[in-house]
């Protein structure tokens, strides 16, 4: 363990951070800046058949060294950060011995890293946790990940006695902008299966996900100058407003949890003339799914008909589905995580992710992926933290997994 440390704290300096808007793959070509780094720590591990594509994707094979008859497992995570909160310039604090008080994070701008705000901090007392300095993210999400992957493939390097199958190593461009698996390729991967270590707190094991759908709706005005508008007018932006007051308020984000699916306003604009609303649409349950995508288009028709013409134009766009319908055929792959846990003395947490995962679209693709923790709290954000000993139980669960035991 006494180089993982070392190598999240340089792979985290390295900004990887991923954009919407680009059409270009990877999103950021600065993305290439860790991946390089990480073709060249792969080979200088020993891996076979190391690859770096013109898309980002990195894929290597630690081969097996028993010959035993075992499946192929992979191991995948991220190379990207959120376009959500700057990856530049990232300065991390170790907080040795955690005391369970306030962390101080950034004196100038006073910002602090809180347990009235975080009451999960109080887990870490006593632990070593790695915070950020309050200007940036951490990019715990997911170059903990890496480093746990290639801290875990350093074990198997300098202890080869211990008998493990072949095993398949990816790491991908562009997931936090839901492009991960784009260009996977799941054929060259050649897997049985495979876990995308991604996940947050320790313990986390997730094999269900939303389904989830965009919507853009298009609305269509009449502009008019406001002297002379009586009757004539058709303001763009206040229909806009009026269609989504006919969505359920309790079937928003911020009133839903656990199995719960919401519709999510994500941007809003327009003028009198013409407007344009979008949604995310998640729910884990296929049928309330279809029934959240039916409430919007229910909802366009009735602006229609009661202007009596077509100023709503609705565009739905399938964006990905819960892979535990891909997962529960071979649920002994669940299984064999949560051994793996209890074995290195983590309590498994299986939960349904409140969002998407590479794994999910992987598992569709013919690759079944759950998801395994990588250690981390707050995400995409300033207060971003990750506790060393969860880390370095991480790599144990990968090294359990991997390793063949009679």
């Amino acid at each position: 363990m006494t180089n993982l440390v070392e190598r999240f704290l340089r792979y985290i300096k390295v900004d990887t951070q991923s954009d919407f808007e680009s059409e270009t793959v990877p999103s950021t070509k600065k993305q290439f800046n860790l991946a390089k780094i990480l073709e060249n720590e792969l080979q200088e591990l020993g891996l076979q058949d190391v690859s770096l594509d013109e898309n980002g994707y990195i894929m290597a094979t630690l081969p097996a060294n028993t010959s035993q008859e075992l499946p192929i497992i992979g191991f995948i995570a991220h190379i990207d950060t959120s376009p959500d909160f700057s990856g530049k310039d990232v300065k991390p604090q170790i907080i040795e011995n955690y005391d369970g008080t306030d962390i101080l994070l950034n004196a100038e701008l006073n910002i602090w890293l809180a347990p009235k705000n975080f009451p999960e901090l109080k887990k870490y007392i006593g632990q070593d946790l790695i915070t950020t300095d309050g200007t940036t993210l951490l990019g715990a999400d997911d170059k903990a990940g890496i480093a746990e992957i290639m801290t875990a493939l350093e074990f198997f390097k300098e202890n080869p006695t211990v008998k493990h199958g072949t095993l398949k190593i990816g790491f991908t461009p562009d997931e936090e902008i839901g492009r991960g698996a784009d260009y996977f390729d799941v054929q060259k991967f050649a897997a049985d299966y495979a876990y995308t270590i991604d996940g947050g707190e320790l313990g986390e094991l997730e094999f269900e996900n939303f389904n989830a759908a965009a919507a853009t709706i298009s609305i269509k005005g009449r502009n008019i100058h406001p002297g002379y508008a009586k009757d004539k007018m058709l303001n763009s932006m206040l229909i806009a407003m009026e269609l989504n007051s006919l969505l359920p308020v309790n079937q928003r984000p911020e009133f839903t949890t656990g199995y719960e699916g919401f519709i999510h306003l994500t941007k809003m604009q327009g003028d009198v003339e013409s407007s344009e609303i979008q949604y995310i649409i998640r729910h884990h349950f296929k049928n309330e799914f279809e029934n959240f995508k039916s409430i919007i288009l229910s909802a366009a028709e009735f602006i229609n008909k009661k202007y009596g013409e077509v100023l709503v134009n609705v565009k739905i766009k399938e964006q990905y589905k819960n892979m535990r319908e891909k997962i529960e055929p071979v649920m002994h792959i669940v299984e064999n995580a949560e051994k793996a846990m209890l074995n290195a003395g983590v309590t498994p947490i299986k939960k349904a992710i409140r969002g998407g995962t590479d794994g999910a679209r992987l598992s569709f693709m013919g690759l079944p992926t759950p998801n395994i923790f990588g250690g981390g709290h707050n995400f995409h954000g300033k207060f971003e933290y990750i506790p060393i000993q969860s880390m370095q139980k991480a790599v144990e669960v990968i090294i359990n997994i991997a390793k063949f035991e009679n």
